[in-house]
């Protein structure tokens, strides 16, 4: 049973660490309004290309592990 108390209260560390939270003074704030940026081109890079790369070497990794 103390197995199931320190999982329920680890694991509600984890959740409710948003809860307590901070964001700090003079650093500029994300926009919750405004979806991802395409005239920037780091935007692109990481979110696209980036992404886009790990899912052709994953699928391109499991064929070659399947022959």
């Amino acid at each position: 049973m103390s197995n199931l108390k320190f999982t329920c209260v680890i694991l509600s560390l984890f959740l409710f660490a948003n809860v307590t939270a901070q964001i700090p003074e003079g650093v500029p704030k994300p926009h919750n309004n405004s979806p991802l940026d395409l005239n920037n081109p780091a935007d692109i890079i990481i979110y696209i290309v980036i992404p886009i790369f790990f899912a052709v070497l994953y699928v391109t990794g499991r064929k070659l592990k399947q022959r």
